[in-house]
């Protein structure tokens, strides 16, 4: 609050992340909130998914605070935009400087990124080459592509990979990153 003008300033950024199942979210995530950690940010995550997840507990165990909805037989993207404001309220509440949002973007006709915050799609190389031009939205509208599980496939699959992300969304920042080492992150 700025008692100068009675405004509620917030500095809490937000990041959303979307990617198809296990394709590396999680792991690039971590990577990422370790690297955000460095320059003494808070880092929280909302961890949205179908039916059920472990994932709570793997960012809990890193020091990482969590909320975590199950949005059943709704997908995950719009169950995101109904409880967007709940989880910024929670972000707030937790002083976090940085909330990351990961839905894995089911329906393939939508994506959970918003206007003007900073939106990451994780891609899994091993989905095959024709894989970004039917990732649909979540792919379209990113700012940044991370592209998973590459060290598993020939140079030439990854080469066409890429050509094949930019055809889908050509003015996106793309890096590989290895989920295990962090290397790209």
């Amino acid at each position: 609050f700025c008692p100068q003008s009675r405004i509620l300033v917030c500095t809490m950024k937000i990041i959303t992340f979307a990617g198809s199942h296990a394709c590396g979210k999680t792991s690039v995530i971590l990577k990422a909130c370790e690297l955000i950690g460095n320059y003494d940010k808070k880092v929280g995550v909302m961890k949205l998914d179908c039916i059920s997840s472990g994932d709570d507990v793997t960012y809990k165990n890193s020091g990482i605070s969590v909320l975590k909805y199950i949005s059943g037989n709704m997908c995950p993207d719009h169950f995101f935009a109904s409880h967007i404001e709940e989880a910024f309220e929670w972000g707030l509440e937790n002083q976090l400087d940085v909330l990351i949002t990961e839905s894995a973007g089911l329906c393939g006709r939508c994506a959970p990124h918003l206007r003007n915050i900073p939106a990451v799609c994780v891609l899994d190389c091993l989905a095959g080459i024709t894989a970004p031009s039917k990732t649909g939205p979540m792919l379209f509208f990113a700012d940044f592509i991370a592209v998973t599980k590459g060290d598993l496939v020939s140079p030439a699959e990854r080469e066409v990979f890429l050509r094949n992300i930019h055809y889908a969304n050509s003015h996106a920042k793309v890096t590989f990153i290895n989920g295990l080492s962090g290397q790209g992150a």
